[in-house]
């Protein structure tokens, strides 16, 4: 049998064998080799850079910004062009810190926020003077950048504004509202003292008197004199009732006398509460004494037109004067001189006259200003007479003969009367005490009554008419305090007889 064998590798083969292993690893070394160069080139080139931009911000800071970054210099309404949020959302840094830089998406470049970048040529963001400059401190969270000048209520108001805050004028001087520190006649600090406490009634912000100070409230809606020694000196006279009369515990003139006795108008800002109280006692008593004959109500506009001094009623006036020019000229009523709408405008004058026929009843020479109005009518009243202020006379005296006029003392507090049984609450301010001469004023007691209190105490008052008209109180009327003579309201009280006799038939 014939073994055949497998021929040997030659030295040859072996030898190409060996350099293909050989060249493939070495192509594998050459790529690698590529590779690191390559990023080693890109590492180099970064830093090289780097190192360049940081030269260039030493040699030249504003070279990272384009020509028109001049417009973010100056004012910062110069600067609205730019209204990216740089600073505020990388926040402020200290001294140089060439890492507190953001891109500048606007200018294609890139701007920092440290205190390094405000040179000549400045390469800070756009909102860094805003939001850095001023800070003492440099919080990471920046407050709202707001221009020159000063905000209120969500508008902003330029340097050197002046607006009007209440009674105050405010203006903006260095962003901020310097004030002017008057007492104002509404004060929302009162009426919250007020409406907090338990002092039986509540106040109110009345849109009329917004805007007035205190002194011009007092010098303007009230308007009566102090009354005169020869008033205070009258003899008091007491009602013919029997001192054994039961009075009942409520009672109001416009019940038991309907349509006869009339309602609260308004003086708004002339100081003439003597010719208001004086016009409206005189014209419920008139009714009521001609068993509603003549019901209209006297006019007060011809007491300010004709009986104060230079005729110009609505800088004040006594009572005393106002009963006179009743009783020694009468007035007409208020649809034939109604009351002007501007009294503060140049003095209207006298538009009514009369004469005396002779038996002592005027009659008018003149038409009524109201050309619509035919009935210029005069009435008159007998001298007045001062009531008792003993509070079962008062009682009486209106019960029997219908309201009366009362002069009492106001205070800063009384300005926001809304509902409830008046008392004076103290101020804090006490501001009123400076302006004890002006204080004095006019209303029309027209009732009274009782009320249980929280507590369960019966608390008496008065039912009075003011002359604010009927947004004020309750429906122009107001309630106080009955017999402790609560703002003096009992200290004068004065009524009169109207005249009514067979002359004045038809």
């Amino acid at each position: 049998m014939i073994r055949i064998q497998a021929p040997r590798r030659s030295s040859e083969a072996k030898v190409i064998e060996y350099n293909g292993k050989f060249g493939a690893t070495s192509d594998l070394w050459r790529m690698w080799t590529r590779y690191m160069i390559l990023i080693l080139s890109y590492l180099i080139t970064e830093i090289w850079m780097e190192r360049q931009h940081l030269s260039q911000r030493d040699v030249d800071p504003g070279a990272g910004l384009t020509r028109n970054h001049t417009l973010l210099e100056g004012t910062r309404f110069k600067r609205v062009v730019f209204e990216g949020q740089y600073c505020r959302n990388f926040g402020c840094c200290e001294a140089r810190d060439d890492d507190c830089v953001t891109q500048f998406y606007e200018a294609k470049a890139l701007c920092y926020c440290d205190t390094f970048c405000e040179r000549e040529n400045s390469d800070c963001c756009p909102d860094y003077k805003s939001f850095c400059r001023e800070e003492k401190e440099w919080p990471l969270h920046i407050k709202p950048w707001y221009p020159e000048g000063c905000h209120r209520d969500g508008q902003h108001y330029e340097e050197g504004s002046v607006i009007k805050e209440n009674c105050n004028s405010c203006t903006c001087s260095g962003r901020q509202w310097k004030c002017s520190q008057r007492v104002c006649l509404v004060q929302p600090g009162l009426i919250e003292h007020i409406n907090k406490g338990d002092y039986g009634w509540t106040a109110q912000n009345y849109s009329q008197f917004w805007g007035m100070t205190l002194e011009e409230g007092f010098r303007h809606r009230l308007g009566t004199l102090p009354p005169s020694p020869v008033l205070l000196s009258m003899h008091e006279v007491t009602a013919s009732l029997p001192a054994t009369t039961d009075l009942p515990e409520f009672f109001v003139a416009s019940y038991k006398w309907p349509g006869w006795t009339h309602g609260p108008l308004d003086q708004k800002n002339c100081a003439a509460s003597w010719a208001f109280s004086t016009a409206s006692v005189a014209a419920d008593r008139i009714a009521i004494q001609s068993k509603g004959q003549y019901t209209a109500n006297l006019s007060p506009q011809n007491l300010i037109s004709c009986c104060a001094k230079k005729r110009h009623g609505c800088s004040s006036g006594g009572i005393d004067r106002a009963w006179w020019y009743l009783r020694k000229r009468g007035l007409v009523s208020h649809a034939c001189y109604p009351l002007f709408k501007d009294q503060n405008a140049t003095n209207n004058g006298c538009a009514m006259a009369s004469r005396s026929d002779g038996r002592g009843k005027r009659h008018a020479t003149k038409p009524c200003p109201n050309s619509i109005e035919k009935s210029n009518r005069i009435y008159q009243c007998s001298p007045p007479y001062r009531v008792s202020s003993e509070e079962t006379e008062i009682m009486k005296e209106i019960i029997q003969n219908g309201p009366v006029q009362a002069i009492m003392q106001v205070h800063e507090d009384f300005f926001n009367y809304k509902t409830g049984i008046y008392r004076h609450v103290t101020s804090p301010s006490g501001e009123s005490e400076k302006y004890q001469k002006l204080r004095t004023h006019a209303v029309k007691l027209t009732g009274w009554g009782t009320l249980r209190g929280a507590s369960g105490r019966k608390e008496k008052f008065w039912i009075a008419a003011n002359s604010w008209g009927k947004s004020w109180g309750e429906n122009g009327y107001f309630r106080i305090l009955r017999g402790v003579n609560e703002s003096d309201i009992e200290k004068l009280i004065i009524a009169a007889w109207g005249q009514v006799t067979g002359a004045d038939e038809p």
